[in-house]
Formats: C-alpha cells, structure tokens, sequence
C-alpha cells in the first residue's frame, strides 16, 4: 500500500470540509492508517462523531474541543469495529452521554465461508478487532439514522470488515476503509470477505456520487473512477493470480511473494492476506481448489471448469 497523495494535516485539529463537515485527524499513523485515522463531526447543533478512533486520551480531547457553544454530541456512530475506528467510541459515550451506532459486533455479517475458518482458528491480521465493541443502537442497510439538520443512510459494505458500513449524506459518501485514495482496501479473512467487497463495490458504484470521504487520507473526488480502479484492481490480482496456479500449485504465501515484487517487506503479511482472500473467493467460484481443507497455509491449484 503506498499513498498517492500529499494528504498531512495536523492532527487533533478540527477542519471544515465543507458546511456542517469538521474532519479531525486522529494522531494513529502506521503503514496501515496512513496519516492516522480520520474523524468526522456533522452538523451545526446536535452533531454526530463518525468514527471515534483509537483508545486516545489525546484524540478525546480533540474531539470534545471541537463542540462550539450551542453544540452538543447526539451520536456517535462506528462503520467497523477495528482497533484504529472504534474503541474510542466507549470513552467518548461515557463523556457526552450520546449513544454508539453501529451495524453490529465484530462477528455481524460475516459470511458463512469466513465463519468456518473463524471456527477453525484461523485469526485476522492487520488492523486488529475490537473484540469487545457492541454498539447501543444497532442498525441495518438502507436505515436512516436522523439527526439534527442532518440524516445518514446507512449501506452495508463487507468486505474489508463484515460489519463494515457506509454512511450516504447527500451526494457525499463516508466509505471509512472499503473506499480510499491513498491506498486499495486490506481484506483479511476471516474478517475480510473478497466476495462481499467486490459486491460492495459495485453496490457503491451504482449510485452517482459527489465525493467519497475515506477513513484514512484525502476526500475522493472521482468517486467512480476510483471504484472502477479497485474493481479493475482486484481483477488483475486475480487473473495474476490463476496465471500462477496455471503454472504450479502453490500457497498464498509464495503466490504473494511472486506476484507483490514491489511491496515492502513490512507488508508483505498483507499482501499474503489479501491473496488468500483471493483464493477464498476463486474456491467460492469453482476457479480454484485447496489440496486439502480450506486454509491460509493451503496449496491451491487452479479449476479448468
């Protein structure tokens, strides 16, 4: 993952994206959040805190300094629950009294498939679960969550997360990370679910919208350009892919190092991840097969039917 922009604002400091949209930068940077994560205050009276963050006594404190006289926190709502977007959530409750909105607990929407290798031991990597996070309001796709001056449609995205969601705010779109410019999406199985970000892509390309505001890095301006990116991504990663398997057999791992010449050895575990959400999602689809039972240590070979 490697950004592709010069996105470095100053974090703990509240910025007007526009009217009635403040972004405050967590202070959390990593190969994997880019700058830090980003957190969205809307509205001019009763605001609503999209996605908290990390567990930040710094970053509280930057998002209570944002509420202006005649403001008031009235919702706090989490699109997934990884460590890097909603373990601040509880703290942030605890001091404004506004209830935690989310589309459930880690394991909500996960799909069958990533429920087996759930049971069978296989742990995510990369960002890391928020093991203990449970929203106080649960909402599902297509619910409107009500504020005021303001209203958020909520769209189940998995993918990168099974309880990951979207926030519709007019023509503008809060894809936290199934969405961002610096960087393609981690899908990680068994949190991440390929099958379901590719379908989650294409649900969010159905839409015309204005301008995707991520979770880590810039607001998106080509909304459908960059969807048309990802998807056309994930298709050359998997057509690399079966080009491999055409050639031998082989495991996520070496399929990773063989086709991810240019990542850097500290995400490299990512990459192997992502290839094997790949292999999950060809096995799904009848294009490739496990030498045994279904795993991230798995040879896989290639299906010719």
């Amino acid at each position: 993952m490697q950004a592709s922009d010069d996105f470095n604002p100053p974090a703990g400091l509240a910025e007007e994206l526009e009217p009635g949209l403040r972004r405050i930068l967590a202070p959390n940077p990593s190969p994997m959040t880019y700058r830090g994560t980003n957190t969205y205050v809307i509205g001019t009276g009763g605001l609503a805190v999209i996605d908290p963050g990390p567990e930040s006594e710094l970053h509280l404190a930057a998002i209570l300094a944002a509420v202006q006289p005649g403001q008031q926190i009235t919702h706090i709502i989490v699109t997934h629950s990884h460590l890097d977007h909603s373990p601040l959530a509880r703290m942030l409750g605890q001091a404004t009294g506004a209830p935690v909105f989310a589309f459930g607990g880690p394991a909500a929407g996960r799909s069958a498939v990533m429920c087996q290798l759930a049971a069978r031991g296989l742990a995510g990597g990369g960002e890391g679960i928020d093991a203990g996070f449970l929203p106080d309001i649960t909402v599902g796709n297509g619910e409107i969550i009500r504020g005021d001056g303001w209203d958020l449609e909520v769209i189940h995205t998995p993918g990168h997360l099974g309880n990951h969601i979207a926030l519709a705010w007019g023509g503008a779109c809060f894809t936290a990370d199934h969405v961002m410019g610096w960087a393609s999406s981690l899908v990680s199985p068994p949190d991440g679910d390929l099958t379901d970000f590719m379908a989650s892509c294409r649900r969010l390309r159905q839409r015309n919208w204005r301008v995707f505001h991520p979770g880590h890095g810039a607001p998106v301006h080509d909304p459908a350009g960059r969807l048309d990116w990802l998807i056309a991504h994930r298709g050359s990663r998997e057509a690399a892919i079966l080009d491999a398997l055409s050639e031998a057999p082989a495991s996520a791992s070496a399929l990773a190092r063989k086709i991810y010449t240019e990542t850097p050895p500290a995400l490299l575990k990512a990459a192997e991840r992502n290839v094997f959400a790949h292999l999950v999602d060809l096995t799904g689809r009848k294009l490739a097969a496990p030498q045994g039972p279904l795993s991230a240590s798995a040879v896989f070979g290639r299906r010719s039917g």
